[in-house]
């Protein structure tokens, strides 16, 4: 099939009301027992050797620790993945690499994508038309965007949330993942709220640079046939491995679990957006301050590993923190037993229940704390079931690609 080939049996426009489930505003951040990573890069001796002579380049371009940026982006460079991913852009030729990653480490200081602060985006989240929320059948989270609900006009915010939202799911991939699945859904869509190219050109170009093998599947769906203009504008641009990672109008349910996906595609999710539940929910899981920077629930700042996800960093930031006041205890008092503590206050960190079970599949129990977070809404959850939850969540140019 060609690429812009449209399946003769979509199930984008298909709903089968039997089989939805309740009406619910809560999304889904951590994937329900059942989906897993599927998808994981096992390299050779070769492969292995120029991912560290990468990894050596990079070091000599480290910013200094005086640098205000030194520490994010030490973080980007430490992500279990990064080099690997530079090198397969790069299809194993090292100088190219470099060449890749250098410029990816220049717009990411100008850029600082993972600073952005919240309230510098908010308003392009009025209305919902960038959602994410469940996984595909990988694990990959999903990123609905729908292009009608556009409430603000073109300009370079419309980019930065764009990326806000790149780095939110990249926080939501669980350990092993580092890929997302993006759903495009043109229905009802207009000149006036479909982006220009140059605009679909310079997100085109972002992700192809500066995000490469981030994109595991790009899923079009309700593409009128004057769609077809912006796509064939922008092929020229894109990579032929971007390009197949891309279709139209495919049969969702063969790559999306129904319990995962909206009802608006066939799904069973039978979701409705509510910006004062997904916002918070989605900042306070991926543990943002007002400033873009990252808080622990003790209101600490820290810096989180980069590469398996935000559940599975704060897992790990906080047993550091455990380890710390314990050898502080275990000091002051000089016998080794240690001694109680007053609590940190919690910042209130929204978890989002796991999704209901498909229809083939029975209900799993839940543990209690999890029963606990499944009872009460995304923004109101206990500040103990949050941690006992996230700390059991473990989280995975033509030559240009996502």
């Amino acid at each position: 099939m060609g690429l812009f080939s449209r399946s003769s049996a979509s199930s984008s426009s298909a709903t089968l009301d039997k089989d939805i489930g309740p009406p619910t505003k809560d999304i889904y951040l951590t994937p329900r027992k059942g989906i897993t990573v599927t998808k994981k890069w096992n390299y050779d001796e070769e492969q292995l050797r120029k991912i560290e002579e990468l990894k050596e380049y990079t070091a000599t371009l480290l910013l200094p620790e005086s640098d205000p940026y030194h520490v994010w982006e030490k973080r980007f460079l430490e992500d279990v993945g990064t080099h690997a991913r530079f090198m397969r852009a790069a299809k194993w030729n090292v100088e190219h690499g470099k060449k890749r990653i250098k410029a990816t480490m220049e717009w990411r200081r100008e850029f600082r994508p993972e600073l952005i602060e919240p309230e510098d985006v908010a308003i392009e989240a009025e209305t919902g038309k960038i959602v994410i929320s469940g996984f595909d059948k990988d694990a990959r989270p999903i990123v609905y965007m729908r292009p009608r609900h556009e409430n603000t006009e073109t300009s370079p915010r419309q980019i930065r949330h764009l990326i806000y939202v790149l780095e939110r799911a990249i926080d939501i991939c669980p350990e092993g993942q580092e890929q997302v699945c993006i759903v495009v859904d043109y229905k009802q869509a207009t000149s006036n709220n479909t982006p220009s190219v140059s605009t679909g050109l310079q997100a085109l170009n972002i992700l192809q640079h500066h995000y490469v093998e981030r994109l595991g599947r790009g899923l079009v769906v309700n593409m009128p046939w004057w769609i077809n203009a912006f796509f064939s504008a922008i092929q020229p641009f894109m990579d032929p491995i971007t390009r197949d990672k891309i279709r139209f109008n495919p049969k969702l349910l063969e790559l999306i679990d129904a319990d995962q996906l909206d009802r608006e595609y066939g799904g069973a999710y039978n979701y409705t957006f509510d910006k004062d539940v997904y916002w918070p929910a989605v900042t306070n899981f991926c543990c943002l301050a007002a400033d873009g920077t990252r808080v622990d629930r003790a209101g600490r700042k820290f810096v989180p590993a980069s590469g398996n996800g935000i559940a599975w960093a704060l897992a790990q930031h906080e047993k550091g923190e455990s380890e710390k006041v314990g050898q502080t205890e275990k000091e002051a008092n000089g016998n080794g037993n240690g001694f109680a503590h007053d609590a940190h206050k919690p910042v209130d960190v929204a978890v989002l229940p796991p999704a209901p079970a498909p229809a083939n599949q029975p209900e799993l129990p839940l543990p209690p704390s999890a029963a606990a977070a499944a009872a009460a809404p995304a923004t109101s959850a206990d500040a103990d079931t949050v941690a006992n939850d996230l700390a059991k969540t473990t989280l995975a140019s033509p030559e240009s690609k996502i």
